[in-house]
């Protein structure tokens, strides 16, 4: 069906707080435990995410909830969906 519009499955994460540089950005840190394939060792991943945060609400050390979006700035492609 050609005209029929299909949802898209965004990407959501959950992390802290840790910077608030600008307005209507915050910095968050998403940590996550992975294994490695061949040693079977567990080990610590960490990536920093920056989020758009419409109303300025959260502050360092919040934890929150976001998900994918299009491309907002150079480096936003996430929106804050929850302060938890």
């Amino acid at each position: 069906m050609p005209n029929e519009k299909t949802r898209v499955i965004r990407r959501q994460f959950q992390g802290d707080v840790v910077g608030v540089p600008k307005d209507k950005t915050i910095h968050v840190l998403v940590k996550s435990m992975k294994v490695h394939p061949k040693y079977q060792k567990r080990y610590a991943r960490s990536y920093t995410y920056a989020v758009h945060d419409e109303k300025n609400e959260a502050r360092a050390g919040d934890r929150v909830s976001f998900q994918e979006c299009r491309p907002l700035s150079k480096t936003k492609r996430w929106r804050l969906i929850q302060i938890l």
